[in-house]
């Protein structure tokens, strides 16, 4: 009776805001990680609707709280659920069901949501996105691009060709039509013009985009159209060369192609240039995405045996095959060419490295889907969060590049990225540290998406019923 009396004088001398009488979910003496600060407090987390009703510092108040499901997190780390700022769904009509296959695969590695870089899926991957929204299909939250931007006959089947205004006037109509979350460019075909008009026309219509960018295309006239994000690092190193006009020239020229001007832009990196180009990338607020793990994957690809990889049996047999091109390349590929792509990945690492020091928003996305040699969705992840950390990048850093940092880039940040009052109840419970040891982050204990909780018996049925058989 004391202590009632006790909180009844904080509710109304001190004008506490009373506790709710019964939430759906409570995360109870959980240690919150502050994605912000790195600080770690333990406190309760409350769960109605699929969003966070309330947080508080542990105290007796909690005994006056019921719940359909509490958790007891005594011992346990909790953060806001993982992004996986660049994956793919695609490989057309014949890959539908081993792409589905693959949401498990995310979920089960405590990646609550993906930001698809288009593919040729879009209908499907419009009709998961709707269902897993519905907690109907249990995946994570997905925001995609659609099909990609590209010039005439491109490379990527279902992607939209674009050449002059009327041709990126539709082609934005259709993707609003959808609608998609943002606008993915590629470089295969489309041109400088037709480049620059289509970021242009995005910024225009107050649309996010981000891509690949055509060589023939300065770094500096891409950011000055509005680009929002740059997804890998190839783009980047070519606007830190004191020989970036000399070099776009000889692609105009088609002196040289994209792999041609990669020893001349190595070769000419200038580090004034560089923090030249990193004081423009962070006061425009445009985003990188240096997928570091695939590019190691794929450096290495003639020298590492993938055939036992863990993840393999996740793969159906179409993805599998998919895998081919990449590593057909490696094979008919000289020494010189492929040592060059290994000094190019320790050079990537350097580079990444310097961009967040200078303060240039990064974003960690793992590239995996077809096509993408062994680089598994889900997994990939974490893998990329190791990458940033083994090149000096501090584990809280590398965890703000996942969910913090990747809904402030597709301007979703009311909603998630912090475990606060208000936002969507993404949240995952790890049985160790991260910030201490970033391999923790695949050692998971709960995973709460919206109204959904699978501990970790459930997250092991999860991974074992991805296992694909055909």
């Amino acid at each position: 009776m004391r202590l009632f009396l006790v909180l009844l004088g904080c509710f109304l001398l001190m004008g506490c805001p009373p506790l709710p009488d019964k939430s759906d979910i409570i995360i109870k003496n959980a240690n919150v990680i502050d994605i912000v600060t790195g600080e770690i407090e333990k406190k309760d987390i409350f769960i109605t609707d699929g969003r966070i009703t309330k947080i508080i510092t542990k105290g007796a108040e909690r005994a006056y709280y019921k719940a359909d499901v509490t958790i007891n997190a005594k011992g346990k780390y909790a953060l806001p659920g993982f992004w996986d700022n660049h994956v793919h769904f695609r490989g057309g009509d014949s890959l539908i069901d081993d792409n589905k296959n693959l949401l498990k695969l995310f979920i089960a590695n405590g990646i609550t949501t993906v930001r698809d870089a288009g593919g040729d899926l879009t209908p499907e991957v419009m009709e998961w996105k709707t269902a897993i929204e519905k907690e109907e299909l249990l995946g994570p939250t997905i925001f995609t691009s659609g099909p990609k931007l590209d010039g005439p006959n491109p490379t990527w089947a279902g992607s939209l060709a674009v050449e002059n205004a009327t041709d990126i006037a539709k082609a934005m109509d259709s993707l609003q039509r959808i609608p998609t979350d943002y606008v993915k460019l590629y470089d295969s075909r489309i041109g400088a013009d037709a480049y620059l008009n289509t970021i242009a026309e995005a910024e225009k219509r107050g649309l996010i985009s981000s891509g690949h960018m055509p060589f023939t295309v300065e770094l500096d006239d891409a950011i000055n159209a509005g680009i929002d994000g740059i997804e890998h690092l190839y783009y980047i190193m070519k606007g830190c060369s004191d020989r970036e006009k000399e070099v776009t020239q000889m692609l105009i020229n088609k002196e040289i192609g994209f792999w041609g001007a990669m020893p001349l832009l190595l070769d000419s990196y200038s580090e004034s240039t560089a923090q030249q180009t990193f004081k423009r990338l962070k006061e425009q607020n445009v985003y990188s995405i240096p997928t570091l793990h695939i590019g190691k994957v794929l450096s290495y690809l003639d020298e590492v045996d993938h055939s036992q990889d863990e993840y393999l049996k996740y793969m159906g047999s179409g993805i599998i095959k998919t895998y081919e091109g990449r590593i057909n390349r490696v094979k008919n590929s000289n020494p010189e060419t492929v040592q060059n792509r290994k000094d190019l990945d320790v050079f990537f690492g350097e580079l990444a490295k310097e961009m967040s020091n200078a303060g240039v928003s990064l974003l960690a996305g793992s590239d995996s889907g077809a096509f993408n040699s062994y680089t598994y969705p889900g997994i990939s992840l974490h893998k990329e969060l190791e990458a940033m950390v083994a090149i000096g990048i501090s584990p809280l850093q590398a965890i703000q590049n996942s969910a913090y940092k990747g809904s402030q880039f597709l301007q979703k940040d009311a909603d998630y990225g912090l475990l606060i009052e208000g936002h969507i109840a993404d949240v995952i419970l790890l049985n160790a540290n991260p910030l201490e040891d970033i391999t923790q982050t695949k050692n998971l204990a709960y995973v709460v998406k919206g109204n959904q909780v699978l501990d970790k018996k459930d997250l092991a049925a999860l991974l074992a019923s991805a296992i694909n058989n055909n």
